[in-house]
């Protein structure tokens, strides 16, 4: 299994891929943050911002006590007021073991031997990306469109993001992260910061042309809801309308959509026209997290997700070969 995003939403995603019994698990990791700690060591030394990837080697560490005491401290912030404050010891590590082993992917492997990992952790693109989006509503007049660059920048911004591209254009993509997506059973691509976490991905050129000529099911799973700053106001069909623009060519199988943000069928029949254009349909399922009050915490729960994936992957399997199956029974 093959799971393209960054930040929170790959690591629910990573968390409900575990759950599946997906037998290998590929984490591809979107490369463009900097903000914060990632943005600090990605100005201070030149390398690819590792907070994203940190997030994902923790979501991925194994459930025994060592494991999670090493997933803890990956994500453990130092709470000083100097020089420290505010880096996480996990970007701290991947750093470290960039120089010392000379390698970012070999530091990321290494970190993963430590946490006992369920899987891999891959940079999309083996280069720190830049993101520059075309934003409207930051004049008076709201047809004037200006330019918004960083991911911070376009995450927070208050206006409404048109498009976004990536600096540079057209990078090659990291070899190990085809070569992940060659192998997938099953490919997931989202949910997260839609512009400035799943949409990078489908500017790689070769990341688009191996999703899309794949074999394995191939699923988009679509944000609960949409975001102050980058999304705000969007609909489900705004999000995938948005999904095509950037990448025409792009083909999936299907788009998992929380069912109780769309309880409507006319909402949900617009969302499975948006869902066609990817060459996909729409399954609309219970996927939120839920608080012991039973009020939604806007995340996806990872057992939900997990039996919604393992369903639908039996259903491909079966249409594809005529036997059901599972992603730990192939290749993951």
């Amino acid at each position: 299994m093959a799971s393209l995003g960054g930040g929170h939403g790959l690591y629910q995603t990573l968390l409900a891929a575990r759950r599946t019994g997906a037998e290998a698990i590929s984490a591809i990791v979107t490369v463009a943050d900097d903000g914060g700690s990632s943005g600090r060591l990605r100005r201070e030394m030149d390398i690819i911002p590792p907070g994203d990837l940190r997030m994902a080697l923790a979501a991925l560490s194994s459930d025994t006590e060592e494991g999670q005491l090493w997933a803890e401290t990956l994500q453990h912030r130092f709470q000083s007021t100097g020089a420290m404050a505010g880096h996480a010891v996990g970007n701290l590590l991947i750093a470290g073991l960039t120089e010392v082993l000379g390698d970012f992917q070999a530091a990321l492997d290494a970190v993963a031997r430590l946490t006992e990992s369920a899987g891999r952790v891959l940079p999309a693109v083996n280069l720190p990306l830049e993101i520059e989006a075309d934003v409207s509503g930051l004049d008076d007049d709201p047809r004037i469109i200006r330019s918004v660059r960083g991911q911070v920048a376009v995450a927070s911004t208050v206006g409404q993001v048109r498009r976004v591209r990536i600096i540079p254009e057209k990078p090659r993509a990291n070899p190990e992260t085809i070569s992940a997506l060659h192998d997938a059973d099953l490919i997931t691509l989202g949910p997260g910061s839609w512009f400035s976490s799943v949409l990078p991905h489908v500017l790689v050129p070769d990341i688009v042309d191996a999703i899309t000529s794949s074999d394995a099911l191939r699923v988009v799973v679509l944000n609960l809801s949409a975001e102050p700053g980058e999304t705000q106001g969007f609909s489900a069909e705004r999000h995938l309308h948005v999904l095509a623009q950037h990448a025409p060519s792009l083909r999936v199988d299907r788009v998992i959509v929380d069912a109780s943000g769309l309880p409507n069928e006319s909402e949900r029949v617009f969302v499975q026209r948006a869902a066609s254009v990817l060459g996909a349909t729409a399954v609309f399922r219970d996927v939120c997290q839920y608080d012991e009050d039973g009020r939604s915490i806007n995340k996806h729960c990872p057992d939900k997700l997990a039996q919604v994936l393992t369903e639908l992957y039996a259903e491909y399997a079966a249409d594809r070969d005529g036997t059901a199956g599972a992603p730990d029974a192939h290749r993951g």
